[in-house]
């Protein structure tokens, strides 16, 4: 038995991919606790974990890097990394560990990874993440995705972002995620590159009508659910990142609103949904999880609320 097929055996629960509203891949923010919570919200939403390095995944720790709950599906893990083979390797052992999507990251732009010539400094070598594309695609059956950058630095040819985006599709990615903004590799950081770097939805928007027959997911500076529904006017996919971990409470009516599903409705109010975790905070405690690393994540459910503030900085 091929270990596509043993992954496949292995998550029988499986849920088919649907990426109309994605919680985009947040370093020390998007692990399997975090993951879980927001999972509470939506059995709709596509989540992603961390990037994890392909060299991390070869060489390291794999459970502690890669390991998941069952709940968690669908869930698309993001790798970093540059070497075609290097990569293949990696996401071999992923698909044994049953992950639903497997993305490359092409827009990260902190510092660390550019020493390690992956994420957004990677959109200046097209063919080379095309060859990373066609390696991941050799490796598993599982849908094979890019996240990446309008840009980097002062680029601002559209032609040049559309070129990229035609390199991978043509290599066989099944959809691109964008950014919509330029990466700057110096003078800021990854939070500022997240603010200051205009956003370029237009680009984005003209981007999808390039390329109807491929599936393309806006990212960038989208905070709520009506903004959403007006992103989804112009291409496939919508995907948020700081605003639903900060604010997670933002995602009550996410199944009402994206999917046009009122099961939604029946998730609960926070406190509600703040029970609902404890068993599997119990759980993680009994496998000498420290509970520090699971409430972290659920500061911000109260966001907003009276006494908020005052509560979070007492834990």
């Amino acid at each position: 038995m091929s270990a596509v097929d043993k992954a496949r055996q292995a998550n029988p629960d499986r849920l088919a991919l649907n990426r109309r509203f994605c919680i985009a891949p947040m370093m020390d923010c998007s692990d399997r606790h975090s993951r879980f919570f927001l999972r509470l919200f939506s059995q709709r939403i596509l989540l992603y974990t961390e990037m994890v390095t392909a060299a991390a995944i070869v060489h390291g720790d794999r459970d502690r890097l890669l390991g998941f709950s069952r709940e968690e599906h669908p869930l698309a893990v993001q790798l970093g990394g540059s070497d075609p083979e290097l990569l293949y390797r990696a996401a071999r052992i992923c698909n044994d560990y049953g992950y639903d999507e497997i993305n490359l990251n092409c827009g990260c732009p902190s510092d660390r990874v550019q020493s390690g010539r992956f994420g957004a400094c990677l959109m200046l070598e097209p063919t080379r993440v095309a060859d990373c594309v066609a390696a991941l695609k050799s490796a598993t059956s599982v849908a094979v995705t890019v996240k990446h950058r309008t840009g980097v630095d002062r680029q601002e040819d559209y032609d040049d972002f559309a070129g990229f985006a035609e390199t991978q599709i043509d290599a066989g990615a099944e959809a691109l995620i964008v950014h919509a903004r330029n990466a700057w590799l110096q003078g800021l950081s990854p939070k500022q590159n997240r603010e200051i770097p205009p956003l370029k939805y237009d680009w984005v928007y003209r981007l999808k009508r390039d390329f109807p027959n491929r599936e393309i997911v806006i990212n960038g500076g989208i905070k709520t659910l009506p903004a959403c529904i007006e992103h989804l006017r112009h291409v496939d996919g919508v995907m948020l990142g700081r605003e639903p971990y900060s604010n997670p409470y933002v995602l009550h009516d996410v199944d009402a609103v994206i999917f046009d599903c009122r099961a939604g409705a029946d998730i609960g109010d926070r406190f509600t949904l703040l029970q609902r975790v404890y068993p599997y905070i119990e759980e993680q405690l009994g496998l000498g999880v420290p509970l520090t690393r699971m409430l972290r994540h659920l500061l911000g459910l109260f966001n907003g609320q009276p006494n908020a503030r005052a509560a979070g900085a007492g834990t």
